[in-house]
């Protein structure tokens, strides 16, 4: 069971990497939604928060991102990149983060007993198996995120760089498929208003 949680680990954080590929800096970096979602935010976000449950929660702090919240205490700061710091140093973080948090799992049964500070105290209590999940699904949460982030960027659309698991429309279908789902919603709006 650890082996396929790793393997849906680490195939979400290739998704996540890959949505980067190909991009200048300002398409990583700008932000495409009104929250200010940006892809190199969403890579520091994950190396920094996998780092945290992968790491301190088990008593395996990562030097890089140990107090990193602490020190970094403006709203929002671990979802953004600012110019000095560079896309090579954020994904090699993420690369280095995912390393710790593999040795973690490597070191550790699934039942082994770690401890969430943030979380409230009936759940602060938890087992690297919950703790992979976690990340899994928060990995995969914006994973999905940056799947959006960047087709409003070029269009790229896709779950991986092998497979982009969208139905093997062509792009003349998908456009009559998006006007035929606009043409939906506006009689659905209509009947209902």
């Amino acid at each position: 069971m650890k082996t396929t949680l790793q393997r849906y680990l680490t195939r979400a954080r290739d998704a996540v990497v890959w949505k980067l590929e190909g991009l200048g800096e300002y398409d990583v970096r700008r932000p495409l939604t009104p929250t200010g979602t940006n892809l190199l935010g969403l890579v520091k976000h994950l190396a920094i928060v996998e780092s945290g449950y992968l790491g301190e929660v088990f008593g395996r702090p990562f030097a890089d991102t140990v107090g990193w919240f602490e020190a970094h205490p403006e709203p929002e700061a671990d979802l953004w990149a600012p110019a000095e710091e560079s896309r090579a140093d954020l994904l090699d973080l993420y690369a280095r983060a995912a390393a710790h948090s593999d040795a973690t799992i490597a070191a550790l049964d699934l039942d082994a007993e770690g401890r969430v500070p943030h979380w409230p105290e009936e759940r602060a209590t938890v087992t690297l198996h919950q703790v992979l999940v976690h990340v899994i699904a928060e990995t995969n949460r914006h994973g999905g995120h940056a799947d959006i982030v960047r087709e409003l960027v070029d269009g790229a659309a896709g779950l991986r760089r092998d497979n982009d698991n969208l139905g093997g429309l062509a792009a003349a279908q998908r456009q009559g498929h998006v006007a035929r789902l606009e043409r939906s919603a506006r009689r659905a709006a209509a009947l209902t208003d």
